[in-house]
C-alpha cells in the first residue's frame, strides 16, 4: 500500500508537469556518502533545467536541491541525478530507500565523471541485485525524445577514447536508471569555457540532457 501511495504521489507530480501547468518541480541532486565529489560541475543542472525550461521539454525549478540518498524527501522528486569522480557507499537504510524510491515510480540518473564506474556498479548492485545493467540500443526511446540521437550518446570529451555507452537498469520491464558513462554529459553542460567544450558539444550535451529529462517524466 505505501509503494503505490509513493507511486501515484510521483505520478500526480509528473502529470502536473507534463500538463503545461504552472507548477513547477525540482530536480534532486543526490549526495552520497563514501568520499566522491557528489557536487562536481555544479553549474550543470541549472543549466540544463534552464535549458529544459527555454525549450518548453518541462517546467522545471530553476536550481536543483541537494538530496541524500536516505531522505524521505527523494520522493518529491520525478528524477535525481548522482555525478562525480570518486567513492559510493550506500548504506543499508540508503540502499532500502533508493530502491523503494525506484520501484514507485522514480527515476535515477548517473552521470560517470569518469573514475566513478567501478564504485557505482558496486552499490546499484546492493539495490537491485537480481537486474543488471545492460546496454540500450540506440533504437530506445532515450534516444529520441525531443532530439534525435541515432548513433547514441554523444561523446562530450575524449579523455582515454573510448566510445560513450549509455547503460540501464530495467525493474519489471520499466528503466529505473540510466547511467551515462564514457561520456561527459554533465562537463558538458557546464558553461563551454569551463572545460573549453565547443558551443556544438555543449548543445549536444544539453539536448541529450534533454531528452533524459523528458522521458524520465513521461515514463
Amino acid at each position: 500500500m505505501k509503494n503505490k501511495a509513493i507511486h501515484i504521489a510521483i505520478f500526480l507530480l509528473i502529470s502536473f508537469c507534463c500538463s503545461g501547468q504552472s507548477t513547477t518541480i525540482r530536480i534532486g541532486l543526490l549526495k552520497y556518502n563514501g568520499g566522491g565529489d557528489w557536487y562536481a560541475n555544479p553549474g550543470s543542472l541549472p543549466n540544463l533545467i534552464e535549458f529544459c525550461n527555454q525549450n518548453q521539454i518541462a517546467n522545471i525549478h530553476k536550481e536543483p536541491q541537494t538530496i541524500e540518498v536516505s531522505s524521505p524527501e527523494i520522493f518529491s522528486f520525478p528524477i535525481v541525478h548522482l555525478t562525480g569522480h570518486g567513492n559510493i557507499v550506500f548504506n543499508n537504510q540508503e540502499v532500502i530507500n533508493l530502491r523503494k524510491y525506484l520501484e514507485g515510480g522514480g527515476f535515477l540518473h548517473v552521470d560517470d565523471n569518469y573514475g566513478l564506474n567501478a564504485y557505482f556498479r558496486r552499490e546499484i548492485k546492493k539495490v537491485f541485485p537480481n537486474d543488471e545493467l545492460v546496454e540500450l540500443p540506440y533504437s530506445h526511446p532515450i534516444y529520441h525524445q525531443t532530439y534525435e540521437f541515432p548513433t547514441g550518446l554523444p561523446k562530450i570529451h575524449e579523455h582515454d577514447g573510448k566510445a560513450a555507452q549509455g547503460f540501464g537498469i530495467f525493474h519489471k520491464g520499466r528503466l529505473v536508471c540510466f547511467y551515462t558513462y564514457e561520456c561527459d554529459l554533465g562537463d558538458g553542460w557546464e558553461n563551454p569555457s569551463v572545460h573549453n567544450d565547443t558551443y556544438t558539444n555543449h548543445q549536444k550535451a544539453l539536448k541529450m540532457g534533454a531528452n533524459i529529462i523528458s522521458y524520465a517524466f513521461s515514463n
